[in-house]
């Protein structure tokens, strides 16, 4: 298969793009991206897309993702995880369960949410993570994101620290260590990951994914444009006419609505992502192109 998709349990460790490399080599080719990066810390889903798949990981990117955590309530760090330089530390043994939960809750719904300074966000052309490395200090503007559900799995008190474990579930460009920043501040007493697991992106969740090791030994079938297409759009299901129209990047008649919709041939190759425009549904990239 030269064009498709590979989901990824990252070991701890290791760097989103340490993966993508070991994958061009496992797949013979150069052609290879992922869809939301990973810290070394955290583990769990990366999506690749190879060959045309890289062209839909935008797409996947933008969907909603979940994750499960720890949250260190005790002290503050740099990077807003175990990995950083410890910043303060305060005794949090005060803090109570309703404490934890009032202050989690605020937190569910569109709410503004500054990025960790220790990102993958650009910043003047550079990335926060590599401003922060070599020494600058600062704050990234706050966005707005959506966390659809975060509910508390378990509470440790532990002596001066409390150790959280968490279920979230949220939009793209939401930060989990941030999270636990922010609930650290309003409670008064700093706050870190110390895990982070992504278990799910869009449409992929973590029991679909292969094993790193499985990766780098060549042992994964990989998933194909027409099944990631049916499980990230609605599906519009073209005749014989329709496949050639759009092989010549020409447009079909309007799509039920103006979601995106991905054009299915009738032996299921994809052929072309559709969207509404001035009546008539345009191809917006097209996978078979007329020879």
């Amino acid at each position: 298969m030269t064009d498709g998709f590979l989901v990824v349990d990252k070991a701890p460790g290791m760097t989103s793009h340490d993966v993508v490399a070991v994958a061009r080599k496992a797949l013979g080719t150069r052609k290879v991206g992922h869809a939301g990066t990973l810290d070394p810390m955290a583990t769990g889903v990366l999506v690749l897309g190879f060959g045309n798949g890289t062209r839909l990981l935008q797409y996947i990117t933008d969907g909603d993702k979940s994750y499960t955590a720890t949250i260190i309530l005790g002290a503050a760090t740099v990077t807003d995880d175990r990995e950083g330089e410890v910043l303060s530390e305060s005794n949090a043994s005060h803090i109570n369960d309703d404490q934890i939960k009032t202050g989690l809750a605020k937190m569910i719904g569109e709410i503004a949410q500054r990025p960790s300074s220790v990102s993958a966000v650009k910043v003047d052309g550079e990335r926060a993570y590599d401003r922060v490395r070599a020494g600058e200090v600062f704050e990234l503007a706050a966005r707005t994101i959506t966390i659809s559900a975060l509910d508390i799995l378990e509470i440790r008190h532990l002596g001066a620290r409390i150790e959280i474990d968490i279920d979230v579930t949220c939009s793209a460009g939401t930060f989990i260590r941030a999270i636990a920043r922010d609930l650290g501040s309003d409670l008064k007493v700093g706050g870190h990951l110390s895990a982070l697991r992504r278990t799910r992106v869009a449409g992929f969740p973590i029991s679909q994914a292969i094993s790193f090791a499985d990766l780098k030994a060549q042992v994964f079938s990989p998933l194909a444009l027409a099944d990631v297409a049916r499980a990230t759009f609605q599906v519009r299901e073209l005749g014989l006419d329709e496949v050639q129209e759009l092989s010549f990047g020409r447009p079909l008649q309007a799509n039920a609505t103006d979601l995106i919709f991905a054009a299915l041939s009738p032996d299921d190759r994809l052929i072309a992502l559709l969207k509404n425009e001035s009546g008539k549904a345009k191809p917006i990239a097209v996978f078979a192109a007329a020879n």
